[in-house]
C-alpha cells in the first residue's frame, strides 16, 4: 500500500484535495476538494443513497438543518457529555487526548470506557512520554466538549447561543413522528441522511481521516424492541458487502466488535468496520444498536409522546434503533489508499493508475482527438453529447500515450479516441483503464456502452 505522504502529494498534484486557505498560509486541519475530489465525493454519496435508500424498500431520505434548537443537544446529552479526555504536557503545554496517548504508548491497550482518573493514573504509572517534547509529566485530565458554539441573531447574548451539529442523527430523531406520519412507513423502517457535521476535536490529523468539518452518511433504522440484534447483524454485513462491491480489498477490511465495557452509554451492541490505512487498521464505519435512548431522551425532555403505534397489533412502544454511520472523507481516503498503484508494463515502462470502481471514478470517460487539428470538431461533438449523461473530460494536449497515462492516474475508466477512420465508419476506439484493451464502438452505441461499463 502507498504511504500517506504519497497520497497527500497525489491528491494535491492531480486536483483531488488541496490545503484549506492555502493562499493565506492555510488553516490547520481544513481541506478543499478540487475538481476530481468533488466528483469522487459526489459519486460516493450517490452510490450510498442508491444502495441504502433507493434500492432498499424500508428506507426514506431526509435533509435536516445544521442549526438546531439548543435543547436538542441538551436532551441528547451532547451539552453535558460530548467530550474528549483532554490532558496537557506540563513542559511544552501541548494538548492531547489522553486515551490516544495511552493507545499510542501500548497498541494492545484500549482506553474505551475508562474514567478520567483511570487514564491519568495510567499516564503516571507507565511514564507515558509527550509526543512533542518527550517529557513525562501531564496535567490532570478534564473533559473537553467538542461542539462548536455560535450565536443566532444580531446580539451576542448567552440566550442566543447555539451549536453546529456534531452529528446528523439528532435531526432524524426529532423528526421521527413527522417522517412516520407523512410516509406512513411501518416499523421496521429507516431514515437516511447525508450532511455536514462539526467536531472541535483535540487531535485531528492523518490528512482527511479526522477533520473538524466533515460529511456523514448516517441511517437510523427503527425496529421493534427485541429484534434489534437481528437487524444489527443484518446491517453490519450489508455495510461490509457494499464496501467490497465497490472494490475495497477484503483483506484490508475487518470487523471490530466492541466489548461490553467499551460500549457507549446508549448502545447494547457496536461494531466498527476497520480499514487498513497506511498507518494500520483504523475505524472506517461504525454500526451501533442505540436502543431507544434517543427517542426516549427527546420524549422526556420535550414532553412529546414519541411512541409508535403498530397498526397490525395495536401495540404502542418506543422503537429501538440501529445506526450505520460513515464519514465521506474517510471513504475518500480509503478508496485512494486502496486503489493508487504503480504498474510495470511489458515494455518496461511504468504507469501510475488509480484502480477505483467505475461508478466512483470522477470521470467515466475521456474524449481524445488523435490529432487536434483534424479530429477536434468531431471529438467536441461527441463530448457535448456524452456530457449530458456522464461526467466526462475532453483532452487534446500532448500525444495520445501521455494522455492515456494522465487519465489512468486519475482513475478515468474509459478513453475514447477519435481517429482517421471515424469519419468513414462512424466509430471510435475505446480503451479500458485496467486492461488497456481496445475495442471499436459505433458512436451511436457509446452512451449504452458507457452505462453498462460504469454502472453500480
Amino acid at each position: 500500500m502507498v504511504t500517506l505522504d504519497q497520497i497527500v502529494q497525489f491528491a494535491k498534484s492531480t486536483g483531488f484535495i488541496f490545503q484549506g486557505s492555502e493562499l493565506y498560509g492555510g488553516l490547520a486541519n481544513t481541506w478543499d476538494y478540487g475538481p476530481l475530489g468533488s466528483l469522487l465525493k459526489k459519486n460516493i454519496k450517490d452510490a450510498w443513497i442508491k444502495k441504502f435508500q433507493r434500492q432498499t424498500p424500508y428506507n426514506v431520505l431526509i435533509d435536516s438543518s445544521i442549526l438546531l434548537n439548543s435543547e436538542v443537544w441538551v436532551a441528547s446529552g451532547h451539552v453535558g457529555g460530548f467530550s474528549d479526555p483532554l490532558t496537557e504536557c506540563k513542559s511544552c503545554n501541548q494538548r492531547f487526548r489522553a486515551d490516544k496517548l495511552i493507545e499510542d504508548h501500548d497498541p494492545t491497550v484500549s482506553a474505551d470506557g475508562w474514567s478520567t482518573d483511570q487514564m491519568y493514573q495510567y499516564l503516571v504509572d507507565h511514564e507515558v512520554t509527550c509526543p512533542n517534547c518527550g517529557k513525562k509529566e501531564f496535567l490532570p485530565i478534564r473533559a473537553f466538549n467538542m461542539m462548536f458554539q455560535t450565536h443566532q441573531g444580531v446580539v451576542l447574548e448567552q440566550a442566543n447561543q447555539i451549536y453546529l451539529r456534531p452529528e446528523t442523527a439528532q435531526g432524524i430523531f426529532i423528526n421521527f413522528k413527522n417522517i412516520q406520519r407523512t410516509t406512513r412507513k411501518k416499523v421496521p423502517f429507516g431514515v437516511c441522511q447525508v450532511g455536514k457535521s462539526f467536531r472541535n476535536e483535540i487531535t485531528p490529523g492523518n490528512f482527511i481521516f479526522r477533520t473538524r468539518e466533515f460529511e456523514q452518511m448516517e441511517m437510523e433504522f427503527f425496529v421493534k424492541p427485541g429484534t434489534e440484534v437481528e437487524w444489527f447483524n443484518y446491517w453490519k454485513q450489508f455495510c461490509m458487502d457494499w464496501l467490497v462491491s465497490l472494490g475495497l480489498d477484503q483483506d484490508n477490511l475487518q470487523f471490530d466488535d466492541h466489548k461490553p465495557e467499551a460500549l457507549s452509554h446508549y448502545s447494547n451492541a457496536t461494531t466498527d468496520i476497520r480499514f487498513r490505512f497506511p498507518w494500520g487498521f483504523d475505524e472506517l464505519w461504525g454500526i451501533a444498536s442505540r436502543t431507544n435512548y434517543d427517542l426516549k431522551a427527546h420524549q422526556i425532555h420535550s414532553g412529546e409522546n414519541m411512541t409508535y403505534l403498530d397498526p397490525d397489533t395495536n401495540e404502542r412502544y418506543l422503537p429501538y434503533v440501529v445506526e450505520p454511520a460513515v464519514g465521506v472523507e474517510r471513504l475518500v481516503l480509503a478508496f485512494l489508499a486502496n486503489g493508487l498503484d504503480e504498474e510495470t508494463l511489458e515494455s518496461g515502462d511504468t504507469r501510475q493508475i488509480l484502480h477505483i470502481h467505475p461508478a466512483l471514478a470522477p470521470y467515466k470517460a475521456a474524449i481524445l482527438p488523435l490529432i487536434k487539428k483534424e479530429h477536434a470538431e468531431k471529438s467536441l461533438e461527441i463530448y457535448n453529447e456524452l456530457n449530458q449523461y456522464f461526467d466526462v473530460v475532453y483532452d487534446e494536449t500532448q500525444n495520445i500515450g501521455k494522455r492515456y497515462r494522465r487519465q489512468d492516474a486519475i482513475g478515468t475508466y474509459l478513453c475514447i479516441t477519435i481517429d482517421h477512420d471515424t469519419a468513414n465508419d462512424q466509430a471510435v476506439t475505446v480503451r479500458n483503464r485496467d486492461t488497456m484493451a481496445q475495442v471499436r464502438i459505433p458512436i451511436k452505441d457509446l452512451r449504452s456502452y458507457i452505462e453498462k461499463e460504469t454502472q453500480f
